[in-house]
């Protein structure tokens, strides 16, 4: 008999498959305090918990059988993930769950954006009937560009159809195929701004999705442009948007989340076209029942040792097989980082191929390390388990071989990525007394250490080059550590790998990109 205990409030319905089970024993204690809980864990299987219940290291030190934390949600903040994971603990969310409910709240957004429903009825019940001053717009045939087109993007893409809105979408992993299945004009990050009528941002916050869209995306927008952000507080420059709204530039906005939350004392709550939300996605009776429908049916597959899901750390791996893939962890990571930051187009094929020593392994914990070092490039949350299944969503496939071709070094790893615009490849190696080194790029021999802030410039191999890439970062005080060259044939194409001390601004990327014989500057962080 499996004992879960459940600290949170949750619905019957919502853990039903739990109280019905035959093997399980559900314990509810809710509104615990820190010192009951240390107790209340020690001889439990599983906890299950919303956002309330904080599971530090000590909660998991105690619970000696604990096997599996559920989180009924997404985010896993109140949830010591890394002290799980030296634990051996399972940690489990449901990302899916809110996925309408946070789709349907974007759309009814967008509508009283389009018809100043919030306004009018401010209005109305102060006594006023301004009838003129709450003229909206239409829906029909207005193109509604959607930024990130995961489960939440593609949903309110299918009801803006449903609306015979034009929907244009940008993901960068967006091949033409799946664009066409779902019945969306794919496009450019800039294209996308350009084209909506109405801007709907659903990408994860990362580095590089923060401030996403800030002054220079909103001069690219049609004047009279209409915003929203039901994803992540950052996407959108607030400041910027406070701007773009008074210069008449935008003319509404419809936020759900916030930089700071709750915001206090907002300059964009003294707008007459903002409208917003107190974080309310994912706040629907279904959407609370559905994560935790869904996390209480993979905490029973994991207390029964069957196939789960969604699980956000890695799983204890035997200690025999850990004390072998150790060593590869931080190269397979960095080469998959390495080729997806020099990849341009949608991701269609990641091919990995292991050879020597590491290919007599047990290597898929390796391609898992290696897939999440790839997606999280563009995407946030991924990790160890989830990269393969946010991988088949994508429509991404993935090929795992072994070879006995090892190019004379005792154990090689090569990464193979294929977008609907060209091909890209690293390979690297472990080097004693030297550590993890990318041999070969895109079929250049090189000699890198997979580490900090690189340029890699592709270019004519021309006399003269060289020398002008060192004075022009010479210019800027940005200083070489190392640089790598490789070339096919004399004048032919060729490349350079640039260990630089720190990270440079567009500024001179362009400055770069304007040398006669290069043809283009990707700025890496490693």
């Amino acid at each position: 008999m499996y004992k879960v205990l459940i600290t949170d409030p949750l619905s019957d319905l919502g853990i039903e498959k739990l109280l019905h089970a035959t093997d399980v024993q559900v314990i509810r204690q809710t509104n615990l305090t820190p010192e009951q809980l240390l107790i209340a864990i020690e001889d439990v299987d599983a906890l299950l918990v919303r956002s309330q219940t904080k599971v530090t290291a000590d909660v998991i030190a105690k619970g000696k059988k604990l096997k599996v934390i559920g989180r009924a949600g997404v985010g896993v903040d109140n949830i010591d993930v890394l002290a799980a994971t030296q634990h051996g603990v399972i940690v489990l969310n449901a990302p899916d769950g809110n996925t309408i409910s946070t789709a349907e709240h974007t759309f009814a957004m967008m509508i009283s954006l389009a018809r100043n429903i919030p306004q009018a009825y401010r209005s109305t019940v102060q006594g006023e009937w301004k009838r003129k001053e709450f003229v909206g717009i239409e829906l029909n045939k207005k193109t509604l560009s959607i930024i990130g087109l995961g489960r939440i993007g593609a949903e309110l893409a299918k009801k803006a159809k449903a609306f015979r809105m034009q929907v244009v979408a940008f993901d960068p992993y967006l091949t033409e195929e799946r664009a066409e299945k779902l019945g969306v004009q794919k496009a450019t990050l800039h294209e996308a701004i350009a084209q909506g009528d109405f801007i709907s941002v659903h990408t994860p916050l990362t580095k590089q999705t923060r401030h996403l869209i800030s002054d220079h995306e909103f001069t690219m927008m049609k004047d009279g442009a209409r915003i929203l952000n039901c994803a992540r507080g950052g996407i959108i420059d607030e400041d910027a948007l406070y701007r773009a709204l008074v210069e008449g530039k935008v003319a509404g906005a419809a936020l759900d989340v916030f930089e700071i939350e709750p915001p206090v004392e907002h300059p964009l709550f003294g707008l007459e076209q903002v409208i917003v939300t107190p974080h309310l996605g994912a706040s629907t009776v279904e959407a609370q029942e559905n994560v935790a429908i869904d996390v209480s049916e993979e905490v029973l597959k994991v207390l029964r040792e069957e196939a789960f899901k969604n699980a956000v750390n890695l799983p204890s791996i035997p200690a025999d097989l850990q004390q072998k893939i150790a060593p590869y962890q931080t190269l397979v990571e960095k080469l998959g980082e390495f080729v997806a930051q020099i990849s341009k187009g949608a991701l269609k094929k990641i091919t990995v191929t292991y050879a020597g020593d590491v290919a007599n392994m047990e290597v898929a914990p390796l391609t898992r390390t290696i897939l999440k070092g790839v997606l999280s490039h563009h995407l946030s949350d991924v990790n160890y388990i989830n990269a393969p299944e946010i991988a088949k969503q994508r429509g991404i496939q993935i090929v795992e071989q072994k070879s006995s071709h090892n190019h004379g070094f005792t154990q090689l790893i090569s990464v193979h990525v294929e977008t609907e615009q060209d091909s890209y490849s690293a390979e690297g190696t472990l080097l004693n007394g030297f550590g993890a080194r990318i041999t070969k790029v895109n079929g250049y021999s090189v000699d890198l250490s997979p580490t900090g802030h690189l340029l890699f410039i592709e270019h004519q191999d021309q006399p003269g080059v060289i020398g002008k890439v060192g004075t022009l970062l010479g210019t800027y005080k940005v200083n070489i550590a190392t640089m790598q060259v490789g070339r096919e044939t004399i004048g032919g194409q060729a490349i350079m790998l640039l260990h630089i001390d720190k990270a440079i601004d567009e500024t001179l990327q362009m400055d770069l990109q304007k040398v006669d014989s290069i043809q283009k500057v990707t700025i890496l962080e490693l």
